[in-house]
């Protein structure tokens, strides 16, 4: 083998010298060029991981101020949700809230949602946000300069989210009239968001010969290491695509979460290993559904076939 002198990890200038030799030796496959489309969403999808990254550093900051000025904020508001970014720009410090009625409290609260709640909703939401303030004990002032700083991280946030969902909405649109986003759509457990991120990381799944080769792409191929009569565990080989592992392992989480709800062989997969005599430990049974996964995905897109649990159960 022409490489069998090089390293496995190639940093030093012999490696480099035995790389351009092996070039005369060995007949390479031609590099495959992406289509447009397909540079468009990798290009997307790593602005939005970018956003994604840069979200999770404001709403770190967020609660650690949230710590100091109001900490039992996030009892009453999900801090998920874009009406707790609104809140806490209006009241980052409890002694914004002690001086106001209750009905102006309400009436705040059913101002700064979303979703248009009813009067009993924000009556309810105001007397806990009341009780709250009644009960906290800020480590800063209201007039502290870190209240100020919360609440343009919360700004901030509320920004980044919007973004992102832009970006989904961008990619969506450029992938609707695909086939592959079509297939992967029909997938129960997948929305359009999981979709146009895995077409973003996996590119063109056609130019794989088989689902083996999409596996190593993902990093989720099996590494064995034995040495004479002494076999170490089996290991997935990560050196893949990171990001890609990472849609498709909450991917799979998601579509356990929704097993109630849908029918996916790959959630019965998942229970099937989980009640077999040995019992497999949760991260390698949702492991080992990606592989499934990535194995129905790969023939479904080539024949252009949307999901279908009956066919899948019978051909199964």
């Amino acid at each position: 083998m022409a490489t069998g002198s090089m390293r496995r990890h190639k940093t030093d200038i012999s490696d480099a010298h035995e790389l351009a030799k092996s070039h005369f030796k060995t007949e390479r496959n031609k590099t495959y060029v992406h289509e447009e489309y397909f540079e468009q969403m990798r290009a997307l999808g790593r602005y939005y991981d970018d956003l994604e990254h840069e979200s999770r550093q404001y709403a770190n900051r967020l609660h650690a101020f949230l710590q100091l000025s109001f900490p039992l904020l996030e009892d009453v508001f999900s801090r998920s949700s874009l009406h707790f970014l609104q809140i806490v720009q209006h009241y980052p410090h409890p002694d914004l809230i002690k001086g106001l009625s209750l009905e102006e409290i309400q009436s705040r609260v059913k101002e700064t949602s979303l979703k248009n709640i009813s009067l009993q909703q924000a009556e309810k939401k105001a007397a806990l946000l009341l009780a709250a303030a009644e009960n906290s004990y800020p480590a800063i002032q209201a007039t502290d300069v870190r209240c100020q700083h919360l609440k343009e991280c919360a700004q901030r946030v509320k920004e980044l989210k919007r973004q992102k969902k832009e970006i989904i909405k961008q990619m969506v649109q450029l992938s609707k009239e695909r086939s592959d986003f079509q297939v992967l759509i029909s997938f129960p457990g997948i929305g359009e968001a999981t979709a146009v991120r895995i077409i973003g990381e996996l590119g063109d799944i056609r130019r794989f010969q088989n689902n083996k080769q999409v596996n190593a792409y993902a990093g989720i191929d099996i590494q064995r290491y034995q040495s004479g009569k002494l076999h170490y565990q089996d290991r997935i080989n990560k050196r893949g695509n990171r990001r890609l592992r990472k849609i498709l392992y909450f991917m799979v989480i998601s579509m356990i979460s929704l097993r109630k709800r849908t029918q996916n062989t790959i959630v019965d997969y998942y229970d099937q290993l989980k009640k077999q005599p040995q019992s497999k430990p949760h991260k390698v049974a949702v492991i080992a559904c990606v592989n499934k996964f990535l194995k129905v995905a790969f023939h479904l897109i080539q024949h252009s076939i949307p999901y279908n649990y009956a066919f899948a159960m019978a051909s199964a």
